[in-house]
């Protein structure tokens, strides 16, 4: 029986360069933690859903350019029947460089039919330095502090737009 990774890893044909100097990462663009098990998650083309997890860590990186400010969007929505949200900080955080200090905006989520974009308040706005030494950008959502289990999340892309 052959082995099957537990961890969905980003696949590059789901990150789509943007004529304004952006990306649009769909789906299975990115790396997800336990992405692969389906009690966990169900990564389609245009929905990775969240079944249930205790950490919720999804990941990607993108090229960049130097010299230039980046916002990172995430479009989501909770389903109706989700749980674990409540009173619980999600993060998008982003870096410069894989030795780049993260910086990162909190949000809470709540179900909503039409979908969130997180961060909802104080956009998560990434300088790239000229002098950066890496034109890569790290980013991602994460959830892995409060302990608790949560589902019915759905996510949809993410964005990085240069601004």
């Amino acid at each position: 029986m052959p082995f099957k990774k537990s961890h969905h890893t980003s696949e590059s044909a789901s990150i789509i360069p943007l004529d304004s100097g952006g990306h649009l990462i769909n789906p299975k663009g990115f790396n997800i933690i336990w992405g692969n098990d389906n009690r966990y998650w169900n990564v389609k083309d245009n929905v990775a859903e969240l079944i249930q997890v205790s950490w919720l860590e999804v990941s990607c990186s993108v090229d960049v350019t130097k010299g230039k400010k980046y916002q990172i969007k995430f479009h989501v929505r909770v389903k109706p029947d989700g749980f674990g949200w409540n009173n619980t900080q999600v993060l998008v955080m982003a870096k410069v460089g894989s030795r780049g200090k993260y910086q990162f905006k909190q949000t809470t989520l709540e179900s909503n039919d039409n979908g969130l974009i997180i961060p909802s308040e104080n956009n998560l706005e990434i300088d790239v330095a000229p002098n950066a030494p890496e034109a890569k950008l790290y980013f991602g959502l994460y959830e892995v502090w409060s302990g608790k289990w949560k589902g019915g999340l759905e996510i949809f892309k993410a964005e990085v737009i240069p601004v």
